[in-house]
């Protein structure tokens, strides 16, 4: 990082620009710098960095599909499918192969070049992570990159899922190491980064980010920036979701982030980690275009791109198209 870029032009002397630490680590202080900064000032940064990483105008597009919904055994407060909760989702049977190629090949026909799958699993069982590394190995075959998501992992699962081609593995974090127990209280944030570390052993790219918005304040979004940045190395995709206060989970009544906070968390975590695509996750469907062009231009880099998330509903494709149209974004 280099802090010799004037951050304001107002004929004032510059503000200088926050620094990693000497260790090569982001400390909590600087990303809270980072975040103090006047908003447009945080913005040229961003884009500075983004385009010194990235071609400008290019999103990389995801779909993501719930092979296996319902009834999950973790507490996670932001959760629809917690079996903990009343959110009254049916609990559903692992999805068949064919289903799942059905919705891979429309996926691929959209335009997407990822192709991800979640499972509300603590961890799999042996049956079903063969049906799983099946999945993958059948996706890779119509030349899609494979992603998925399906809980804890020992160094065996992790090693076979990489032996079948598969490319990213997704394990967030969710949220600072101070505030993890306030979200979750059925696993640590420990056991997600050995899952990550087994993950990284096996030779598979991780996907890792969190959800904001469940009253963490600047403060906990710092922290969780810090844990993302300080991996060595830094997650390949680190998705930015903001949360869906959905009925009958214990966050249903959080008070909704402020637009410009998220829009700065995306702007920092590009900052801090260059080289990742900063994806726009859970919670596009609410945001205007106005919010999404200013999530670009703070750096994020990828989307998730269909009509559905997991549970929950995602931004319409035809608006999407109409989106990237009118920004001149190019989809990869």
């Amino acid at each position: 990082m280099t802090s010799e870029s004037p951050l304001t032009f107002s004929g004032k002397t510059p503000r200088p620009a926050p620094k990693e630490s000497a260790e090569g680590r982001w400390k909590i202080a600087d990303i809270e710098a980072l975040f103090a900064l006047p908003f447009l000032d945080l913005m040229f940064r961003a884009q500075e960095v983004h385009r010194a990483h990235f071609k400008a105008g290019e999103v990389q597009r995801s779909t993501l599909l719930s092979i296996k919904t319902g009834g999950c055994s973790e507490n996670c407060g932001y959760c629809s499918q917690s079996a903990h909760h009343s959110t009254e989702l049916a609990r559903e049977s692992l999805m068949p192969l064919d289903k799942v190629l059905e919705h891979a090949r429309a996926a691929r026909e959209g335009g997407s070049s990822r192709f991800c799958m979640g499972a509300a699993w603590r961890n799999p069982k042996e049956k079903d992570l063969a049906a799983v590394i099946e999945m993958v190995s059948e996706i890779k075959k119509l030349g899609l990159e494979t992603c998925v998501t399906l809980g804890m992992l020992d160094a065996e699962q992790a090693r076979r899922l990489a032996e079948a081609g598969l490319d990213y593995y997704n394990h967030n974090i969710d949220t600072a190491p101070e505030y993890y127990g306030e979200v979750v209280t059925t696993h640590t944030l420990q056991d997600r980064l050995d899952t990550i570390e087994k993950v990284r052993e096996a030779g598979i790219n991780v996907c890792s980010g969190g959800i904001v918005g469940m009253g963490e304040g600047q403060t906990g979004r710092a922290g969780l920036i810090a844990q993302l940045a300080n991996m060595e190395p830094p997650p390949e995709s680190v998705p930015i979701n903001k949360l869906i206060a959905f009925p009958g989970t214990p966050l249903a009544d959080a008070e909704a982030i402020d637009p410009f906070d998220f829009v700065r968390t995306v702007a920092v975590a590009r900052i801090t980690m260059p080289a990742s695509f900063v994806r726009l996750s859970a919670g596009r469907e609410q945001m205007s275009d106005e919010l999404q062009a200013l999530c670009f231009m703070a750096g994020a880099n990828s989307i998730f791109y269909g009509e559905r998330l997991l549970t929950t509903g995602n931004a319409d494709t035809d608006g999407d198209v109409r989106l990237f149209a009118r920004l001149g974004l190019i989809s990869i």
